[in-house]
């Protein structure tokens, strides 16, 4: 909320609704003239959105992917007047708490992954047509697993046997494969976490959303971006850092304007959950929060 700035008259986005914290927060802070957008692709998170806020006249509520951001803002004529954006990626608790939502191995459910349920192919589709390249692409690029080749070739050998369908058949096959343990980590979190990026296309979203985000921001708004996996945090990291530092195009290009003017300023370093958060709040502990502001310049240069 200090990153935010909420002004009571502004315009804010909460790109990534959950269960409403953080919106509920900045409408705290909004007078009668703010508005609130509110996007989720989770129809649950939406269903809660409206059961909570539809009679706020301040609140417009999207259910689909933050990647809609740019269509969205165009829409209401309100591209280059947001005043503050705030991603808060991954998955929500209410998801993972959920077992017949399939993206935790802590409890036996179906294997889905989808955040929203309705679209899109499952973990369980996924798991059990892709070939072996595949999968170890996707855990080794989205999990970071280095054990991803063996991983592949047990989930191939048991999925012959028989269909994956549950989560806790996955993580037993996970177990089975890993050699070695990470300290307090369970041998199943690079691989669920890998899978559920990949069925939910999140760095492409991610990729899509953060340009749009900036042609959406006034002059002085502020980009706020919370990550908790480290795939996510050097995208945002490399975004905000290639946009602070400007285009780099070659010499002598007949433009008629400067290209290579920077559209962000980065406000301060990166901001960890303290001590006493991760206490209070175990999930915190790999959150990352950085903040930008919008510097002057045309709103159509993405």
């Amino acid at each position: 909320m200090q990153a935010l700035q909420v002004k009571e008259d502004g315009v804010y986005v909460d790109a990534t609704y959950g269960r409403g914290g953080h919106a509920q927060k900045i409408l705290e802070k909004l007078g009668g003239q703010g508005r609130l957008l509110v996007f989720d692709r989770d129809p649950l998170a939406c269903e809660d959105a409206r059961r909570r806020f539809s009679n706020d006249a301040r609140v417009n509520i999207s259910q689909g992917s933050f990647s809609m951001l740019g269509r969205m803002c165009n829409e209401l004529g309100l591209q280059g007047n947001i005043n503050g954006i705030l991603f808060d990626l991954g998955v929500s608790s209410p998801q993972l708490e959920d077992p017949h939502r399939g993206f935790s191995f802590r409890t036996d459910g179906p294997l889905d992954m989808r955040m929203d349920p309705l679209t899109g192919e499952s973990a369980a589709d996924w798991i059990n047509r892709a070939d072996e390249n595949e999968i170890v692409h996707v855990l080794r690029d989205y999990g970071e697993e280095r054990f991803a080749r063996r991983i592949a070739r047990v989930i191939l050998r048991e999925r012959s046997l028989a269909p994956i369908m549950t989560t806790r058949r996955l993580a037993e096959i996970v177990a089975q494969a890993v050699p070695t343990r990470e300290r307090n980590k369970d041998p199943a979190t690079r691989t669920f976490q890998a899978i559920r990026i990949h069925v939910n296309q999140e760095l492409d979203a991610l990729n899509a959303a953060l340009p749009q985000a900036i042609c959406a921001l006034a002059t002085g708004g502020r980009l706020v971006v919370i990550s908790f996996h480290s795939l996510e945090d050097r995208a945002v990291k490399r975004f905000m850092r290639q946009e602070a530092k400007g285009r780099e195009l070659p010499p002598g290009l007949p433009v008629r304007h400067d290209p290579t003017r920077s559209r962000l300023k980065i406000i301060g370093k990166a901001i960890r959950a303290s001590e006493k958060e991760v206490r209070q709040n175990p999930r915190a502990r790999s959150a990352i929060l950085r903040v930008a502001e919008r510097t002057i310049g045309s709103t159509k240069d993405a």
